[in-house]
């Protein structure tokens, strides 16, 4: 991927390492097989902490022993709700994901409406939220619905981020084997050719393999999330960020221009930045110019690379439908 983890999401979260330094006093609970010497981020190697599952609740109670388990094994948290439909697709990716690494990482999933500590801790702005926990402290990953593959590359980051840390100790739970043992995980047949085009860094070629997906199965909407995430990452794959803006602002009404700037907003976390930038846009093209139904389509597919139960999304939606009528 283009973007190293810290760059995605930034600012969006809070130094949580008191509470993991807090439940380290003598006396607090400590994970099977933890010991108890350092500090976060500071056990040494090869360490196992026997769990339950690699996919869990964490609620607001739990809270401090899962920061503090985060010293041992990286915690990816996933920020979710009953009614988010982006939600509904990316959970069941993440924890494929999680079970493929056999114990290398967490999964601890958070119901945001029964937890709103926790929603507030992280800074969530929008849901699904996805974030991680190393050695106590929190590492933004990404918002929205994300393709797979992507999944991967963003947990395989997170891994080598982790190793940086010093924080390299394995979960052992019933469903993981032995720790370090992948499970093997299914790919859709249908999304091979899609998914190894971005193994390899095509992605012009997963667009094409994506559309054709859904040219034969238009309800695919595993397919539908991944390809408006590829042909955004297609379109930034060669910008170049200095020049991009320099143009978008010497051109405030060149459609092309704005639409970067505007990619560039969205893939970095400025997702309310990157509508306004469109929708101000939209409102100063003249009522008969055919660009304003270019910039209402790129609108549109950006509502679905972030989500539309997102209330960013719902706001956005809300004024585009006013504007137009």
């Amino acid at each position: 991927m283009s973007q190293q983890i810290p760059e995605r999401f930034s600012g969006s979260a809070v130094d949580l390492s008191h509470l993991a330094a807090a439940t380290q006093q003598p006396g607090g609970p400590t994970p099977a097989g933890a010991g108890s010497q350092g500090g976060p981020g500071q056990q040494p190697s090869g360490q196992v902490v026997d769990v339950p599952s690699l996919v869990f609740d964490m609620t607001d109670q739990t809270f401090e022993q899962i920061v503090q388990l985060s010293s041992v094994v990286p915690i990816v948290v996933d920020l979710w709700a009953e009614w988010c439909q982006p939600c509904k697709t990316l959970g069941p990716i993440l924890e494929k994901v999680t079970a493929e690494l056999g114990g290398r990482l967490i999964l601890a999933k958070v119901d945001v409406d029964a937890n709103p500590g926790l929603s507030q801790a992280f800074q969530a702005q929008s849901i699904p939220t996805v974030v991680a926990l190393v050695g106590g402290r929190p590492v933004p990953l990404f918002q929205g619905a994300m393709p797979e593959q992507q999944v991967r590359e963003v947990f395989g980051q997170l891994l080598q981020l982790a190793a940086q840390q010093g924080v390299t100790g394995m979960a052992n739970a019933p469903e993981s084997g032995e720790p370090g043992e992948p499970v093997e995980a299914p790919v859709n047949p249908a999304h091979a050719e899609a998914l190894e085009a971005i193994d390899r860094g095509d992605f012009g070629a997963a667009v094409t393999a994506y559309e054709h997906v859904l040219a034969k199965a238009p309800a695919d909407h595993e397919a539908r999330a991944a390809l408006v995430q590829v042909k955004l990452l297609h379109r930034l794959q060669n910008v170049d960020v200095d020049t991009a803006r320099q143009s978008a602002a010497q051109s405030p009404i060149d459609v092309e221009a704005q639409f970067v700037i505007a990619d560039l907003d969205v893939s970095g976390g400025h997702v309310e930045d990157g509508f306004l930038r469109l929708l101000d846009l939209f409102a100063a093209l003249p009522a008969d110019d055919a660009n304003r139904t270019v910039v209402r389509e790129r609108l549109v597919e950006l509502f679905e690379v972030v989500g539309n139960a997102d209330p960013r999304v719902l706001a956005a939606r809300t004024r585009l439908a006013n504007l137009l009528y």
